[in-house]
Order: C-alpha cells, then sequence, then structure tokens
C-alpha cells in the first residue's frame, strides 16, 4: 500500500481539482476533470461517476495482456502538483457509493442524489510529484 509523505498528505487533502487518466479500448489516453478523495489508511483514490461514463468504462476494461487497468490522477496548483498511479476498479455496491459521497461532501460540496452514480477506485501504487514534496 503507497503512503504519502506529510507534505503529500496535506497537498491531497487540500480542495483542488484533478485530472483522471484512463486508457480507451484503441490505447489512446481519456482525460477528464474529477474530484476525488484520498483514503490514507487504504491508500486509495475515490471518484464518483455515472455508471455510462467512459471514465468507468475504461476503469472496466482489462489490458490486452489481461492485466488490471491503470490510471493515472493528477492534481495541479500552480506550480505544485503530485501524480497518483495505480489500478482503477468501478464499486457499485451501495456501501462504496454512501462513503464515496460522503468523503466528496467534506472536501467539496454537496451531491444530489443519483442512482446511475458508482465510485471509482484507484490503488496507488506510485506517487510522483514537485520537488518539494519528495
Amino acid at each position: 500500500m503507497l503512503r504519502l509523505n506529510p507534505e503529500q498528505l496535506v497537498f491531497v487533502t487540500e480542495r483542488h481539482l484533478a485530472t483522471l487518466t484512463t486508457l480507451r479500448a484503441d490505447g489512446s489516453p481519456h482525460v477528464t476533470p474529477v474530484r476525488f478523495t484520498w483514503d490514507a489508511a487504504r491508500g486509495v483514490a475515490l471518484m464518483t461517476t455515472q455508471r455510462t461514463s467512459a471514465k468507468a468504462a475504461n476503469a472496466r476494461r482489462r489490458a490486452p495482456s489481461g492485466a488490471p487497468p491503470r490510471a493515472a490522477l493528477c492534481q495541479v496548483d500552480g506550480g505544485r502538483w503530485l501524480t497518483l498511479e495505480g489500478t482503477v476498479e468501478v464499486d457499485e455496491s451501495p456501501e462504496a457509493v454512501a462513503d464515496a459521497v460522503a468523503r466528496h461532501e467534506r472536501r467539496y460540496h454537496r451531491l444530489e442524489p443519483d442512482p446511475l452514480r458508482v465510485v471509482l477506485r484507484l490503488v496507488a501504487d506510485r506517487a510522483m510529484a514537485s520537488t518539494y514534496m519528495d
């Protein structure tokens, strides 16, 4: 499990947007802005989206080798940045959705109910960051 250092942990708890990069079926990158929360206890980034989104479809698709899908999540604020890389999965369970929504509301704002909402869980295994955060 990836553990962020104190500087990185502070940065991922500040209120910023990030970009999520997943891979389309043809292997090209799909980059979208997202809001996310960091679960330090599990080393995972959580995002919500609709189950019909391209992000969700990409997160369900295994690599041609059969490996689990991978993604990169990058938060930038001026010259500060942090990228988390890892495997990504879709969780449609009501418990996971409720937890992600509650976390989102604490960091950003209240979400309207959405029966299509699912959770994207990025299990980080690599972090790259601005030099001062190393």
